[in-house]
């Protein structure tokens, strides 16, 4: 894999770094199997490129793309808590309706960037270093601010009545936390997040496409569980980390796929790539406490039983 290639995949894994922390916070912390990251995601790129070719400064359009992200969160949270609505159907719904919401966003089914400005035009400027350096650098300070904020947010008060939400909603709410206030909350601080990465992804990419969410959910369940299973997860801080290595794990992994020459495998084998890294992802954790158990049985230590992974 060439080098370009490889910062390539480093560029779009600390995008979804952006995507696997959302997915983290509804599926590990809120324990909501959220499917609205579909939509939330082109979402995002569908109204930063919108507003951007309307002659919008891109940071305020990709602030609005983060709280048009957030609403559609919000929506699914109240289909769930109001409208008593299976969570997954919830999020189905609202999956499927952003589709349409994308589509009249944009007008027509992509919006291009060529030549317009971006959040990265500055470290696109002549007289900078190279554009393959300077955007992964811009995104891992993204990066690192998100994981800050998100972290400071899990050790406050809403934070710490979110993660009681997620782990028993019924004793959460006999202790006295609004456990409605904080699903509604965590599904749209779920969705900004993943609005985020879309507007980053269609500004590094030079445009948005309606098709662009098009299995955005298996690569964020695929580097929250990726993540887990090389890095140890017993507390948020780490777990959030975790999450974000996953996804430059995942992003690697692929382009280390496609680049292979040996193996054969072309663009068209995305899909197949995806959903055998998914299925190693969702194994390794097992086999590797197996293989601790073992090691520990030969070495007389017991049968290693309360290793590590668990939920933060």
């Amino acid at each position: 894999m060439s080098l370009i290639a490889f910062l390539g995949a480093v560029e779009s894994g600390l995008i979804f770094g952006l995507v696997a922390l959302g997915v983290f916070l509804s599926f590990r912390i809120l324990d909501f199997p959220d499917l609205t990251v579909d939509g939330s995601f082109p979402l995002g790129g569908a109204v930063s490129a919108t507003l951007i070719v309307s002659g919008w400064d891109p940071f305020l359009a990709t602030a609005i793309a983060i709280v048009a992200g957030a609403m559609a969160g919000a929506v699914t949270a109240l289909l769930n808590v109001k409208l008593r609505i299976l969570h997954l159907l919830a999020s189905i719904l609202t999956m499927i309706a952003l589709y349409s919401v994308n589509l009249r966003i944009m007008g027509r089914p992509n919006v291009a960037l060529l030549m317009e400005p971006t959040v990265f035009s500055l470290v696109e400027a002549p007289g900078m270093p190279s554009r393959s350096w300077m955007i992964p650098a811009v995104l891992l300070v993204v990066i690192v601010l998100a994981l800050i904020a998100f972290n400071l947010f899990m050790a406050s008060r809403a934070g710490l009545a979110m993660r009681a939400t997620g782990a028993n909603a019924r004793m959460a709410g006999a202790q006295g936390v609004s456990t409605a206030g904080a699903i509604v909350l965590g599904m749209a601080m779920s969705n900004g997040l993943v609005a985020l990465a879309g507007a980053l992804f269609a500004q590094s990419q030079g445009g948005a496409d309606v098709t662009m969410g098009v299995g955005v959910i298996v690569v964020g369940l695929a580097s929250v569980i990726g993540g887990e299973a090389v890095m140890p997860t017993r507390t948020v801080l780490l777990a959030s980390i975790a999450c974000v290595i996953g996804a430059i794990m995942y992003r690697l992994a692929v382009a280390l796929a496609l680049n292979a020459d040996s193996i054969g495998l072309q663009a068209q084998d995305l899909n197949l790539i995806t959903a055998v890294l998914v299925a190693v992802a969702m194994v390794l954790p097992g086999s590797r406490a197996s293989l601790r158990r073992n090691f520990r049985r030969v070495l007389g230590l017991g049968d290693g039983n309360g290793g590590g992974g668990a939920r933060p």
